[in-house]
């Protein structure tokens, strides 16, 4: 399992946190498997691109685990 700080920020849009990570080449990329339903937040797919990930939850994605925190 992998984390990722928010260094002080309240929250990361999910399409921002795969792009960051590096986990999708661009935001683009990040929308588009965010559309087809390969990413989930906490264990539910999730489709919102912008959605605000907080301390705390976990995004799933091509077979990796992030917590956010």
């Amino acid at each position: 399992m992998e984390n990722f700080e928010l260094n002080g920020r309240e929250f990361v849009e999910l399409c921002n946190l795969l792009k960051l990570l590096g986990l999708c080449s661009s935001g683009g990329t990040a929308k588009l498997a965010i559309a087809e339903g390969r990413v989930t937040v906490d264990g539910q797919v999730e489709l919102r691109k912008r959605c605000k990930l907080r301390s705390g939850q976990v995004v799933g994605f091509a077979e990796r685990q992030i917590t956010v925190s």
